[in-house]
């Protein structure tokens, strides 16, 4: 009787790691993990189912080639570690544990949970390479509230504690896809340290690869970051999200602006803010899991 199994296996029964992994170690040159955390939301909660429902969505991308890119998960020294501890209902606590978890790890692409995550993912990443990093940050949100309704580590503050810390370096930093409302000292407070923000109208008017080569020009060719927040997609793309807005990017316009990104030099990823329990038909996680696969796609197409 024939053993389905690995690569042998039909879409449906592909194991339920990312890309059907059937390596889970944190030493590979490139190590996904999930973080169930959504302790620190402000909306919908349920971003803690976010890393199953993305790894579940992935086996459709598994045991083929990248159409753009022409390169399969078996030429990356890749593994899924699994996912990370944290603290229950701890939120300072969980991410004190996730800092120090990324720490082992040298490459991390992160499957969240909430928003919150990148700060320590920022802070292990800021101590590793001694300075900050340059950001470039997918969302309808800019997240750079102090705080949000007296919760000081929110979803909603990540970037103002990573700018505060030092941790990404704000003239290297850009936000594409904002359109959420925003307190105006807030906004400008963003501005004022460098961030250079392009709007969902924004990628709308001046078309992909405009806004592609501006992404280019502010990472430069330092250490960068990638943050994906998945409410950066309009809601007919991706409605299983806590805090969706109108207006937003189109998958096929956030998947291509991903492709553009050759030659920036990154060094890390995380994709947040998947819902399940809003999805519908698997749309969101699947948009999640495949800007994971575009972004390790085109690290493999670079020899990486």
């Amino acid at each position: 009787m024939t053993q389905f199994q690995g690569a042998d296996a039909p879409t449906f029964a592909t194991f339920p790691t990312f890309l059907g992994l059937d390596r889970r170690a944190r030493d590979a040159a490139h190590v996904v993990a999930g973080i169930p955390l959504d302790v620190g939301v402000t909306n919908r909660a349920g971003t803690r189912s976010g890393p199953a429902a993305i790894r579940v969505a992935s086996r459709m991308l598994a045991g083929n080639h990248h159409p753009h890119y022409r390169v399969m998960v078996d030429d990356m020294d890749l593994a899924d570690a699994g996912d990370f501890a944290i603290a229950l209902g701890d939120l300072p606590g969980s991410l004190a544990l996730i800092e120090a978890q990324a720490a082992q790890i040298g490459h991390l692409v992160a499957l969240g949970g909430e928003h919150g995550i990148t700060l320590p993912l920022l802070r292990a990443l800021a101590k590793a390479r001694g300075g900050p990093v340059g950001l470039v940050h997918f969302d309808a949100h800019a997240d750079t509230w102090a705080e949000n309704f007296g919760q000081v580590y929110s979803h909603g503050s990540v970037f103002y504690h990573a700018l505060n810390e030092g941790l990404v370096d704000p003239r290297r930093m850009i936000q594409i896809g904002i359109r959420s409302p925003l307190l105006n000292e807030a906004h400008d407070w963003t501005l004022a340290q460098g961030v250079t923000i392009l709007s969902a109208q924004d990628v709308h008017e001046q078309g992909v690869d405009r806004v592609a080569e501006r992404i280019r020009a502010v990472a430069g060719t330092g250490a960068t970051y990638l943050s994906f927040d998945i409410d950066c997609l309009d809601p007919a793309f991706a409605p299983g999200t806590g805090t969706p807005e109108i207006g937003g990017l189109a998958s096929w316009q956030a998947q291509a602006l991903l492709r553009r990104l050759g030659g920036i030099d990154f060094v890390g990823m995380d994709l947040v803010e998947v819902a399940p329990a809003y999805d519908v038909s698997e749309i969101t996680a699947l948009a999640g899991a495949t800007m994971v696969w575009e972004y390790l796609a085109l690290l493999a197409s670079q020899g990486r």
